[in-house]
């Protein structure tokens, strides 16, 4: 994030300055849960966009269904990368 600073000029010295992002306390993980079960969250998460993003598709045509369909597409590559990393944390025998 860029803060701009009041009554800047055009001089080098006076360049906006970068502020540090802190997240929102309002949504906050709890310390302490094991990655098992970060990861186990994030893939429902991403199931549910998943399932958002292809009934939004349907009812789109042309380049706005394409788009949502490329949003779609990216949700499934990541839903397969969490499920692979949860398949090294506890192999399926």
């Amino acid at each position: 994030m860029i803060k701009d600073t009041p009554n800047s000029s055009a001089t080098e010295s006076e360049k906006p300055t970068r502020v540090s992002h802190r997240p929102c306390p309002i949504f906050t993980i709890r310390p302490g849960i094991n990655s098992e079960t970060l990861l186990v969250h994030a893939y429902e998460t991403l199931a549910s966009a998943n399932v958002m993003a292809t009934e939004l598709s349907s009812t789109l045509t042309g380049p706005t269904c394409n788009l949502v369909l490329g949003i779609q597409q990216m949700i499934v590559l990541a839903q397969l990368s969490v499920n692979g990393v949860l398949d090294q944390l506890d192999p399926q025998h």
